[in-house]
């Protein structure tokens, strides 16, 4: 296996039920990483990209969050539906999807 260009964190953090910060667990994280692992099968771009789950990365109350190095980029309040818009657009066209991103307030 190479060294990704470019690599993906979702975070997967599950907490319990009525837990105050939430969860990305809880909000889908999990539909957003599965189709981030398709769009990466589809594309045949293991050698350029690495997807991963990770544990909290902090803002939960605007997860699912999604984190891209080298770039250090944080999107928030992902869907299943944005992931082709930031494979398209950051993963492979370097351009943010600032729609997405995450306050720099907040990251």
């Amino acid at each position: 296996m190479t060294k990704p260009k470019k690599h993906v964190f979702v975070c997967a953090q599950q907490r319990p039920p009525g837990h105050p910060r939430g969860s990305c667990a809880a909000k889908g994280c999990n539909e957003i990483l599965q189709t981030f692992w398709g769009e990466l099968q589809k594309r045949n771009a293991y050698e350029h990209i690495g997807v991963t789950y990770s544990g909290c990365l902090g803002p939960c109350d605007s997860g699912p969050n999604v984190l891209v190095y080298p770039e250090g980029v944080m999107y928030a309040g992902v869907t299943k539906d944005d992931v082709i818009e930031i494979f398209d657009k950051h993963l492979e066209g370097d351009e943010v999807v600032t729609r997405l991103q995450t306050p720099a307030a907040v990251w």
